[in-house]
């Protein structure tokens, strides 16, 4: 059984980032959140999915999604 993760999708800007969603949903992406403002989408696929999402029209790069923690506040370790 594939893994999933979750994926950060940067689209460009001379398209709708609705219209790049519905096409990355079409090709199996299960979307979490449509940042407008900052040109970025983030959803959940396998590595196959992801392979087959690169080539959506309109996507520019897509990285993995991970979680960071940066302590509380005056603390040296921040990883």
């Amino acid at each position: 059984m594939p893994t999933i993760a979750l994926w950060i999708i940067t689209i460009s800007e001379d398209q709708s980032i609705n219209e790049i969603a519905s096409r990355l949903s079409d090709e199996g992406l299960t979307i979490r959140d449509v940042f407008e403002e900052i040109g970025c989408i983030t959803g959940a696929a396998d590595d196959v999915t992801v392979e087959r999402l690169k080539k959506v029209n309109g996507v520019v790069d897509i990285a993995p999604d991970m979680q960071l923690d940066i302590g509380p506040p005056g603390v040296d370790k921040t990883w």
